[in-house]
């Protein structure tokens, strides 16, 4: 569609056109309903449908097994900061964190609210410019659980692989903004958790998946219902009225996902439009990325250039070419170019033809 430009936004971020030209026609009478989608009964037949062909496909993507739950949530990621501890970190228990950025920062500060947190391991250090490694992690001798943010948006790493866990306890993951962008074994974890915006849909729905052993455990305080897992669990996610207009964005993205290749094929995708960028960077002269080169992100491509007047001479020019979003985060400053899995290759190139353009008038 020659009318949209490429938008790197770093969330609520691109979605597949294929995906939006469908929502235009079911807003208005989805399923030959005569009803849109947004009026159509939470606990309707046709909103059954959707949720069963939503988690279905969901299942089918990620080889789900049948003894995890897959929950569409309310409140995004920053709900689930406190409500994994408060489900599962007892006020004399332990959880570790990894420490890899601005939202492991704020998933730490909500869990101390319920419990002791031992940060395992840490990249503060050196500005979260990397990943840290099994050797630098320390756990703690028996912790609730381990916790960690998969991709940075604001620092740009992601983690090429899961940590290690000791055993007994179960690792639970930030995947918000690098969710079903390559493979990944479910099994490895307790829960998973993911904000929609990034990768899978608009903003107002979190995906939760979560092992069903988890649910069967004592309760390790009392809970408002809307913060118990258990509950959204027996009630199909749908212990109040939830955001289906999102959800249902959410199934056609899982269909979408599936339709081109599934994960192992949106990975190879995603490696190479962030390679692409990543060339440029390692090549140049004028700009320089922020990360180490084995803690880079597929989703979030940080850099510089050598000065911050340049840097917004190449925000503003980049734009005028139909190239918006790239302006990096308010608490780092730079440049960001988020890719997530709708964003198309043909971006990357225009922004790496684009820097190399910029370098050659004013390096």
């Amino acid at each position: 569609m020659s009318e949209r430009v490429y938008n790197f936004s770093p969330g609520p971020a691109v979605l597949p056109e294929e995906v939006l030209e469908q929502a235009r026609e079911d807003l208005w009478n989805i399923g030959g309903s005569g009803i849109g989608v947004l009026e159509h009964s939470h606990r309707g037949k046709l909103v059954d449908s959707v949720f069963a062909e939503a988690k279905a496909d969901c299942r089918k993507l990620a080889a789900i097994p049948s003894e995890y739950y897959v929950l569409f949530l309310h409140g995004g990621a920053s709900t689930q900061f406190f409500m994994l501890p408060a489900n599962f970190l007892p006020k004399d228990g332990t959880a570790d964190y990894l420490h890899t950025g601005s939202w492991s920062k704020k998933a730490i500060q909500e869990a101390e609210r319920y419990g002791r947190v031992h940060v395992a391991a840490s990249s503060e250090d050196a500005n979260f410019s990397y990943i840290p490694t099994g050797e630098q992690t320390v756990c703690s001798d028996a912790p609730a659980y381990v916790h960690l943010t998969s991709n940075n948006t604001i620092a740009g790493t992601q983690f090429a692989t899961e940590p290690r866990v000791l055993d007994g306890a179960w690792l639970a993951c930030d995947a918000s903004s690098d969710i079903f962008s390559r493979p990944i074994d479910v099994q490895k974890y307790g829960l998973i958790y993911a904000g929609a915006q990034k990768n899978l849909g608009p903003a107002g729905v979190t995906l939760v998946i979560i092992r069903e052993d988890l649910l069967s455990r004592p309760a390790v305080r009392e809970l408002p219902a809307m913060l118990r897992y258990r509950e959204h669990a027996d009630q199909d996610s749908r212990y109040n009225t939830p955001n289906v207009f999102a959800i249902y964005i959410m199934g056609r993205v899982f269909k979408w996902i599936l339709a081109n290749g599934g994960l192992a094929e949106i990975g190879r995708r995603n490696r190479a439009k962030a390679k692409i960028i990543y060339d440029v960077l390692d090549a140049s002269s004028q700009f320089k990325g922020t990360v180490r080169a084995d803690s880079r992100s597929q989703m979030n491509v940080t850099f510089r250039a050598r000065s911050e007047e340049l840097e917004s001479l190449f925000i503003a020019e980049a734009e005028k070419q139909g190239l918006v979003g790239l302006k990096g985060h308010r608490s780092v400053g730079g440049m960001r170019a988020s890719i997530y899995n709708a964003f198309p290759e043909k971006g990357c190139e225009a922004l790496a033809q684009l820097m190399r353009e910029f370098e050659a008038r004013h390096g």
